[in-house]
């Protein structure tokens, strides 16, 4: 046996120290794996959302297409409805975003009657053309943005938005 005795003083902090520290524990634990579980998530899917729009049926008249993909904001998931402008250019699928760059209006194809072959935000009467260009002497400040587009099974596929490459 030791020679070293413990004292009553320090038994009762040992114990008090590895107590505290159990309990310290058994709190963060569950704050740290709140804060890390997310990363941690395998990611489903791609990047691209398939539609209901057949490729034969895209023309050269730009057409509205909606699709909808599931959003994941931590442990809340949601189903978000978004629209792209879809039309042909030659053999190109173009697909534009209907979000307005002045103040994040949704953009309409003539649907203003003095301004046909463009397209129209009615907040503040800008216009762009077919290409997403905005024209200039209009409030939007700079093109619209093109979504990736590629096929799939002969339906169209909608990816992310990018910086628009016609203009």
């Amino acid at each position: 046996m030791s020679n070293n005795k413990v004292s009553r003083r320090q038994f009762l902090s040992y114990t008090l120290t590895g107590v505290g520290g159990f309990m310290a524990a058994g709190m963060l634990m569950p704050m740290v794996r709140f804060a890390v579980d997310p990363v941690l998530q395998k990611k489903e899917g791609g990047d691209f959302v398939l539609t209901e729009k057949k490729i034969a049926d895209i023309t050269e008249v730009p057409e509205r297409v909606d699709f909808t993909f599931e959003q994941v904001d931590a442990w809340y998931k949601s189903d978000i409805t978004n629209a792209a402008w879809v039309y042909k250019e030659g053999d190109e699928i173009i697909a534009l975003s209907p979000v307005c760059k002045h103040l994040g209006c949704t953009v309409n194809w003539e649907a203003d009657p003095a301004h046909k072959n463009q397209f129209f935000c009615p907040c503040h009467a800008g216009r762009y053309e077919k290409n997403g260009k905005n024209v200039p002497k209009t409030p939007p400040l700079g093109p619209l943005d093109q979504y990736e587009v590629r096929e799939n099974d002969g339906f169209l596929e909608i990816g992310k938005a990018i910086p628009n490459t016609l203009v």
